[in-house]
C-alpha cells in the first residue's frame, strides 16, 4: 500500500517511485565548496539533490550560477535537481537581490534545462508567484510551492489551508515545514500532512523542524510526506540527520509494515 504520492521528471516517477524520497542539500559557498559536496553525496546515492543558491556567494552574478547549476547537473550522476532560494524570511540566507532579479535568475536557470523542480515561496507577492508557476509550465520543470515557520507549529487545519492554497496557486508539490515546541507539535504536523492527503491532489512534503522534529524526517512518509531531507554532507535545516542513519530506520519501518 502505497503510504505518498510520487514525484515525476518528465513523466517518470523519481527512483521509481520509491518512499520516501531522501534529497540532500548543497549549501557551498563558492563552486569549489559546492562541487565538493556534490562529489560526497552523489557517493551516498540520494534520490534527489538540492541546490540552496541562496549560501552560494556568487548568486548576484546569474552567469555564473547557470554555469554552476550546469556542471552540477553534469556531476549528479542523474539524480534530479531542486534549484530553492530560501527567503530571509523563511530561513534562508541574506542575499543582494530583489525579487524580480531572483525570479529572473529562476528563469535563466529553468531555461538552461539543468534543474527539473523549482522551490518558490507561497508567502512571495502573489504576481510572483504567478511568475514562477508561468516559468515551470513554460520550461517543463515541476514547482514546489514551499512554506516555512522557524517559530511554531500552527493549528493543523491551518498547516492543511496552506497545502489546498498551494494547490490553488498552481504548484505542482506542496511542501511545509514547521517548528515544535513540544511532542504534541510533531503529531499536529503527522496528522495535517495525513488530512492534506485527503484534501488535495498534490504529492506533499512535510516536516517538524530540530530535535523533535527529527521524528518526522524518520517516519513521516508513513503520514503522507513524499520527500524527507538528509544530510549528506552540510545541513541546510534544524533536525536533518545523515542519510546513513535515515536508510537504517527506514529499511526497519518498511520491514515492519509488511508483516517482517
Amino acid at each position: 500500500m502505497a503510504m505518498t504520492r510520487s514525484l515525476e521528471v518528465k513523466g517518470q516517477l523519481v527512483a521509481g517511485g520509491k518512499e520516501p524520497l531522501i534529497c540532500a542539500p548543497l549549501v557551498g559557498r563558492d563552486e569549489a565548496a559546492v562541487l565538493h559536496e556534490l562529489e560526497v553525496i552523489v557517493a551516498k546515492r540520494p534520490d534527489l539533490l538540492e541546490w540552496r543558491v541562496d549560501f552560494y556567494s556568487g548568486i548576484s552574478d546569474v552567469g555564473r550560477v547557470v554555469e554552476l547549476t550546469k556542471e552540477i547537473r553534469t556531476r549528479s550522476a542523474g539524480i534530479p535537481v531542486i534549484f530553492t532560494r530560501r527567503s530571509t524570511r523563511e530561513g534562508g540566507e541574506p542575499i543582494d537581490l530583489c525579487e524580480d532579479e531572483v525570479l529572473s535568475m529562476y528563469r535563466e536557470v529553468a531555461r538552461s534545462g539543468a534543474v527539473d523542480f523549482l522551490d518558490y515561496e507561497l508567502s512571495s507577492e502573489p504576481e510572483h508567484f504567478e511568475q514562477a508557476v508561468a516559468l515551470a509550465r513554460e520550461t517543463g520543470t515541476k514547482l514546489i510551492a514551499s512554506f516555512h515557520d522557524f517559530e511554531k507549529t500552527p493549528p493543523a487545519d491551518a498547516i492543511v489551508a496552506k497545502l489546498v492554497g498551494m494547490e490553488k496557486a498552481g504548484a505542482d508539490i506542496a511542501k511545509i515545514a514547521v517548528m515544535p515546541q513540544g511532542l504534541e507539535d510533531v503529531l499536529t504536523l503527522l496528522q495535517a500532512t495525513l488530512e492534506a492527503q485527503k484534501t488535495i491532489s498534490l504529492p506533499v512534503i512535510s516536516m517538524s523542524m530540530g530535535a523533535y522534529g527529527s521524528l518526522s524526517r524518520l517516519f513521516g512518509w508513513v503520514f503522507g510526506s513524499s520527500v524527507s531531507f538528509a544530510v549528506g554532507q552540510q545541513a541546510s535545516a534544524p533536525g536533518q540527520v545523515p542519510i546513513e542513519d535515515l536508510r537504517t530506520v527506514l529499511e526497519v519501518l518498511q520491514r515492519s509494515l509488511k508483516g517482517g
